[in-house]
């Protein structure tokens, strides 16, 4: 009988202890999953909170960016158009000056039409950096080919353009975007590369539409690429965002720059 008594006394001890150390289990899981929550949580916050500040800082650099725009516009036109309407209209007005030869009345007629065809060449560039008449007529293909003419007619530097994508007219304000970033990356590779060749090709790869841009400029530190982004190429980051692209860009001091977008 009692050893009966203590087997049952064993069994219960087994089962109270069993049961404290189910308990502490389960405490030790509740507390260790709230903290390992609380902690991816604050992971997601901290990523969030730099997805924001990545792109507040893409929403300034395309503010600044309008802002530059806009003054260097403005002062085209107030330097250059203004200042030669104004000297039409004082030449206007000697013409109503009275005892004119007809030699001076040409002379100021002169000055008025050579005037005036300079004024309208000026506002037809002003009007063709906003936005080129061919790329909105024909499209993103004509207004690269256009694009690499205008730097090959500097003769600094040499362009080869290939396209394989026959792009969609429907797509016009995306592709404004590339244009854009094309013009950056040319722009950057003449004035800070140096280069002295430009290859553009677009390829459709497995129904992603990739630009591949290279030169043979002076390159850059590719460990320093992100710190060493302007302006410029924020913008472009800015763009590539619009686009739900990607954007990888390699270098070598003294081996060029490559960028390989997709849009």
């Amino acid at each position: 009988m009692s050893t009966n008594l203590d087997y049952e006394k064993e069994i219960v001890a087994i089962i109270l202890y069993t049961s404290c150390f189910l308990m502490v289990v389960a405490v030790f899981l509740v507390v260790f999953f709230y903290f390992s929550r609380k902690k991816i949580i604050q992971k997601e916050l901290e990523k969030r909170d730099l997805i924001l500040q990545y792109q507040k800082e893409q929403l300034h650099a395309v503010i600044v960016t309008q802002e530059e725009e806009r003054k260097r516009i403005a002062q085209d036109l107030h330097d250059d158009i203004s200042s030669k309407l104004n000297i039409v209209s004082l030449n206007t007005h000697l013409l109503s000056a009275p005892n004119l030869t007809e030699a001076e009345t040409k002379e100021i007629t002169d000055n008025i039409i050579n005037l005036t065809t300079k004024a309208l060449e000026n506002s037809r560039k002003i009007a063709h950096n906003l936005l080129p008449p061919v790329f909105e007529k024909f499209g993103l293909n004509a207004g690269v080919e256009e694009l690499c003419e205008e730097f090959e007619s500097s003769k600094s530097v040499k362009v080869k353009y290939k396209s394989e994508v026959d792009f969609d007219d429907k797509d016009i304000d995306r592709h404004l975007h590339v244009f854009r970033i094309l013009q950056e990356l040319m722009s950057n590779s003449l004035r800070h590369g140096k280069s002295t060749e430009i290859k553009i090709t677009f390829q459709n790869i497995n129904g992603i539409l990739t630009c591949n841009y290279q030169d043979n400029g002076v390159g850059l530190d590719s460990e320093n690429v992100e710190n060493q982004k302007g302006l410029g190429m924020k913008n472009i980051d800015s763009r590539i965002s619009f686009l739900n692209g990607t954007i990888k860009i390699t270098s070598e001091k003294g081996n060029g720059v490559v960028v390989i977008f997709t849009f």
